[in-house]
Parts: C-alpha cells; sequence; structure tokens
C-alpha cells in the first residue's frame, strides 16, 4: 500500500522522467514514464503476465513499479521529509545500490551499499539540512566526473544538472522551483545511469 510520503514524492519525478523515449546513446534503453523495458519485463514476469512493449504500460503498473523498485528498496520509508524525495529521485536515475552509497557518504557512516541498521541510525541521526545538501552536491560532482570520463555521455549532462537543480528547489535548498518549465537538455530527456555494479564504466 502506498504511503503518503511516497504519493507526495512521485509527482516530482515522473515530471522529470517524461514519455516514450528511445535514443541510441541512452544508458537505460527503452523507456515509458522512466520505466525500461527490461524493468517493464521483469515486474511483468513477476506478475505472472506476459511481455509487451513499454510504451503499453499503464499508470498503475508504473505507480507499483516505483514503489516496490525504486521507493522500498532504498528505504526511503526510513528517511524524513525531503531526504526521502532526494533519496528516491537518485534510486530513479542513477540506482537503488548508488543512492544508497551516496546517502552513506552524506550521513557519514561506512559505504558499502547496503542499508543496514547503522545507515539507518546515522540517517535518522543526521543534520537534515546539511546531509540533503550534501547528497545533492555528491550527485553532482558525480555527474560532472561521468561526463569529463565518458565525452559521449556529455550530451546529455544539461538535463542531468537542470533535473538535480529542480531537486535541490523542491526541497529548499536554492534550486530551480518545481513548477517552472522544464528543461531535459540537449536530449529532450533525462538519461538513466546504470546502477552500481552493472556496468564498470559507470562505477566511478
Amino acid at each position: 500500500m502506498p504511503t503518503g510520503a511516497f504519493d507526495a514524492s512521485l509527482p516530482f519525478v515522473l515530471r522529470w522522467e517524461g514519455g516514450y523515449v528511445d535514443h541510441p546513446d541512452d544508458p537505460g534503453g527503452r523507456t515509458n514514464n522512466g520505466v525500461t523495458q527490461r524493468a517493464y519485463d521483469r515486474w511483468r514476469s513477476r506478475q505472472d503476465e506476459a511481455p509487451r512493449d513499454v510504451r503499453l504500460i499503464e499508470d498503475e503498473e508504473v505507480h507499483a513499479i516505483y514503489e516496490t523498485g525504486y521507493w522500498r528498496p532504498p528505504r526511503c520509508d526510513l528517511l524524513r521529509r525531503r531526504l526521502d524525495l532526494v533519496h528516491f529521485d537518485t534510486a530513479v536515475n542513477m540506482g537503488v545500490r548508488r543512492a544508497v552509497r551516496l546517502l552513506q557518504e552524506s550521513v557519514g557512516c561506512g559505504v558499502d551499499g547496503i542499508f543496514g541498521p547503522v545507515t539507518t541510525q546515522a540517517a535518522a541521526s543526521c543534520d537534515l539540512s546539511g546531509t540533503t545538501r550534501a547528497y545533492c552536491d555528491s550527485r553532482e560532482a558525480y555527474y560532472r566526473r561521468l561526463a569529463e570520463s565518458r565525452p559521449k555521455l556529455r550530451v546529455f549532462l544539461r538535463g542531468w544538472l537542470n533535473r538535480l537543480d529542480a531537486l535541490r528547489g523542491e526541497v529548499d535548498l536554492g534550486g530551480d522551483e518545481a513548477p517552472k518549465a522544464l528543461d531535459f537538455g540537449e536530449t529532450g530527456f533525462v538519461a538513466r545511469i546504470p546502477d552500481y555494479g552493472e556496468d564498470p564504466e559507470y562505477d566511478l
């Protein structure tokens, strides 16, 4: 059953995920509402449903995939408001394990990509504003390192940074406010990054 915090967070994510995209340089592959074809196939298999084109995905499926794939696994439900949205949006755009690693780095505990009791305690006792800011700054630094070391991905940098700036505004860190017209950058969408451990090229 979706929580109030999940319902409050999802609209921001969906605004930045857009509609159907099939860009040859997008590491996420074909997507619709931010759900990749591979993720959709896996989800439908778990529901004992036959595979089908992600272009046909239904709203109820989109919501269920985001909650079960990107809200619960990185334990957004254990985080305070604002930090939970930053963590959720990061998990969607950069993968669950990478999001947990960025959170751990931001709260100053051991970085292993596993959200266990130590991470839970560190997140509960951290300075909320400082941690949220540090988390967004670490995410920006990763995007810039990736664009610098992988020139073919530079086309996505503006979209990544615009989304992050809107996120900062959404959580009161001084970025652009969310209702402002969206700027997805040069490609017209914000590319998804493979999760930590999925592709060594992205594990910077």
